[in-house]
């Protein structure tokens, strides 16, 4: 009986129940997106660091996992490092910020890059074609999609027109990537490297690789970590500000499903005061009033969450559409519970007050309301 009086409701009035419904999937969406867009970006970036085809990284001292390195390793460490016990190739790699967020202008020696990683697979153009000229770039489909670029296409960045050569897929190391003398030059970094990469006669030994690299005199400041390592730091669990980020919109989106199904359920019980009257003077408990009231809260949180879900869907077609490159966004299905549980909590808090005032309504004067 209580469910069939809650549909009742709901439908009774159904575009005061669609905006709280909607109200409540923004902030859900918001939640489901922030975290995608995390987990995404993320995700991008462990398939790139797979596709380089390395085992261990070197970095300059006091650099970052996450973000970009000037050219401050003389390039003379290349060859000094690939001469170590298991190593069979190294490789330098200088990297460049962009004018877009996220994506850094990568600078190979195209030949060691194909040695390392197999090379690129592509798209449009192909392999003779790719680094022909200084000033050739190959970006890969994502890039491509976001920047509207194609083979033959012109890009300027860092002050410097690039002719788009080829566009491959993506998940090789970088989205954006020019002749490593011709990045140097730009940077003023001459004979010197963002980070080195080195691939092993076996993958086991990187552990081992990377103890006796630290051991090593002149590399003791040197951030050097194995492959699988870089993986896993590369993860949302372990940025401290990304789920900061994520507990904010959270708490945003509590607040405002709270203050959504306050407003919504306050009106409600105002329009339906001789309901309640009615039901009162016919034996209802203050418990079976409540009830009804935080049923329709529960069906308001559920209602939202299945907007949210599909809202976060669109975001995904929208940023994949106009951001492919810059903030690539993950469905995260586990994610699912939990916004639910937000929802309903902020909808069951939000439907307290209101269950009370319901609650606290004198039959005689609710039968007697116009």
């Amino acid at each position: 009986m209580i469910l069939r009086l809650v549909w009742e409701n709901v439908c009774f009035r159904p575009l005061r129940t669609l905006l709280s419904v909607l109200l409540i999937g923004v902030p859900v969406m918001l939640i489901l997106t922030l975290v995608g867009v995390s987990q995404g970006f993320m995700d991008a970036s462990q398939e790139r660091s797979r596709g380089v085809g390395a085992d261990v990284v070197i970095r300059p001292p006091h650099s970052s996992l996450t973000s970009g390195s000037g050219a401050t390793m003389p390039q003379a460490m290349v060859t000094k490092l690939g001469q170590q016990p298991h190593v069979v190739l190294a490789q330098g790699v200088v990297q460049a910020l962009t004018n877009k967020m996220f994506n850094l202008l990568t600078g190979i020696d195209y030949t060691e890059f194909k040695k390392m990683s197999g090379g690129f697979s592509f798209v449009q153009g192909d392999d003779a074609h790719a680094f022909v000229n200084p000033n050739d770039m190959v970006v890969d489909t994502d890039y491509a999609k976001e920047a509207k670029l194609h083979v033959g296409s012109t890009v300027t960045i860092l002050n410097n027109n690039w002719h788009i050569s080829a566009i491959v897929d993506t998940g090789k190391m970088s989205h954006i990537f020019v002749p490593l003398a011709v990045l140097q030059d730009l940077q003023n970094a001459e004979n010197h490297v963002s980070m080195i990469y080195l691939k092993l006669d076996d993958p086991k030994n990187a552990e081992a690789v990377v103890d006796a690299l630290k051991h090593i005199h002149g590399l003791e400041d040197y951030e050097i970590y194995s492959m699988q390592d870089v993986i896993d730091l590369t993860s949302v669990d372990k940025i401290p500000v990304v789920g900061i980020f994520i507990n904010v919109i959270i708490g945003i989106g509590i607040f405002t499903g709270l203050i959504v199904v306050s407003l919504s359920m306050y009106m409600a019980v105002l329009q339906r005061t001789r309901e309640i009257g009615i039901l009162k003077s016919l034996g209802a408990t203050k418990g079976f009033v409540m009830s009804l009231i935080l049923w329709e809260a529960c069906a308001m949180g559920i209602g939202g969450t299945i907007v949210g879900i599909g809202l976060s869907y669109a975001s995904r077609i929208v940023l994949h559409q106009f951001a492919a490159a810059s903030l690539p966004q993950a469905i995260v299905p586990l994610w699912w519970p939990r916004v639910l549980g937000i929802a309903l909590g902020s909808a069951l808090l939000g439907a307290l007050y209101p269950g009370m005032i319901a609650v606290a309504q004198d039959p005689i004067e609710a039968l007697a309301y116009e």
